[in-house]
């Protein structure tokens, strides 16, 4: 502040000396002590209210930026949201239209099938030939790989496979080797 060497405070303390006296110099100097103390806290105080206040200046602005950040990332993720349940929403369409259609297919195949003429069977006591197993030319076969369509209860609980078919007589029963099943049919 004041730029006061040690010369310059010596000629101040002779000349307070001489006009104060001796006997008030220690009391002057001791109230100028106090005074100069509560003014550098004074001071002291004003500089870091400052310093505070700038402080607060600054986080203030970085809240203000922090909320504009937030509020720019919740709108993005809005809008990621909003663009998902969109794209959900089609798919979820799309795979409902499939879900019709393999519907309306596994009724519109069940139906035919249910009117599709029987094949001739011989008569009892009569050998078939072979050439009896082909169909003839107005008829209708349906091949023995081709299984039923599934069931609306087999799709509902989302099964598109039918169950398997019980096991022949000629096939070994679960647990028991193929050998077995052929040892019995010999006796």
């Amino acid at each position: 502040m004041f730029d006061v060497s040690f010369t310059e405070l010596l000629t101040i303390g002779v000349v307070a000396l001489i006009v104060i006296g001796p006997e008030r110099l220690p009391k002057v100097a001791r109230t100028i002590g106090h005074l100069l103390g509560r003014a550098q806290r004074y001071v002291n105080d004003v500089k870091s209210d400052i310093r505070r206040e700038m402080e607060l200046e600054e986080l203030r602005n970085l809240r203000k930026e922090m909320e504009d950040a937030a509020r720019s990332l919740e709108t993005t993720v809005k809008t990621n949201v909003e663009e998902l349940h969109k794209g959900l929403n089609e798919v979820q369409q799309t795979v409902e239209g499939a879900a019709r259609d393999v519907k309306d297919a596994a009724s519109g195949t069940q139906e035919p099938a249910a009117e599709a003429p029987a094949l001739d069977v011989p008569a009892e006591g009569a050998a078939a030939a072979p050439a009896a197993d082909a169909p003839s030319a107005g008829q209708a076969v349906e091949p023995a790989a081709i299984q039923e369509a599934p069931s609306e209860q087999d799709l509902a609980q989302g099964s598109l496979f039918p169950p398997d078919p019980p096991p022949s007589a000629n096939q070994p029963a679960a647990g028991q080797p193929a050998e077995a099943s052929t040892v019995r049919e010999r006796t």
